[in-house]
C-alpha cells in the first residue's frame, strides 16, 4: 500500500510503468541495511522504519547528500508530528500531516526547506488555520488576544467580574 507516491517528471508515463518501477525499488532494497542504491541510472537513498519505507528518487546527476538531506527531514518531521511513532497506523490517522509536511519540503521537485524542526512547526500552524466559523468560541478568543491576530472581539456576558 502506497501512502503518498510523487513524480516530477516524464520518466514513467504511465501508471503501469510507474507501478512496475515501484516494485522493482522495493524488491531490490526492503531486505538490505544500506540507505542508497543505484537503480535504472537513478539515485535511491530510502528508509525504513517498522512497517513503513520512505524513498527519494532522483537523477543519477543529483547529490545524493542532498537526496538524503530531504529523506531525513521528512522522517524527522514526521516523527516530531507523531511524536516519534512512525509506523503506519499512525501515518494513516495524520495523512493531512504528511501532506503538508511534504509541500514544506519540496514544491515541483524543488527542495524548499530541509529542517525538520520548522517543517513541524510550519504543518503545526498550517493545521491551526481552521475556518473561523468552525472554531470554538475558545479558539476565537484566544486568537483575538494575539497581538498580530487583525482583529479584536469584544465580549460582554452577565455578571462577568471585569466589565463589559
Amino acid at each position: 500500500m502506497e501512502a503518498l507516491i510523487l513524480y516530477y517528471d516524464d520518466t514513467y508515463p504511465s501508471a503501469k510503468e510507474q507501478k512496475a518501477f515501484e516494485k522493482n525499488i522495493f524488491n531490490k532494497t526492503h531486505r538490505t541495511d544500506s540507505e542508497i542504491a543505484l537503480l535504472e541510472g537513478l539515485t535511491v537513498v530510502y528508509k525504513s522504519s517498522i512497517d513503513l519505507y520512505f524513498y527519494v528518487i532522483g537523477s543519477s546527476y543529483e547529490n545524493e547528500l542532498m537526496l538524503m538531506a530531504v529523506l531525513n527531514c521528512l522522517f524527522d518531521s514526521l516523527s516530531q508530528m507523531l511524536r516519534k511513532n512512525v509506523e503506519k497506523r499512525a501515518l494513516l490517522e495524520n495523512m493531512e500531516g504528511l501532506f503538508l509536511a511534504v509541500d514544506e519540503i519540496v514544491d515541483g521537485g524543488v527542495i524548499l526547506e530541509s529542517d525538520p524542526q520548522q517543517v513541524a512547526h510550519r504543518v503545526a500552524l498550517r493545521g491551526e488555520d481552521v475556518p473561523l466559523t468552525e472554531q470554538t468560541v475558545s479558539q476565537v478568543y484566544l486568537f483575538s488576544l494575539h497581538p498580530r491576530s487583525g482583529f479584536e472581539i469584544f465580549w460582554n456576558f452577565p455578571n462577568n467580574p471585569l466589565g463589559p
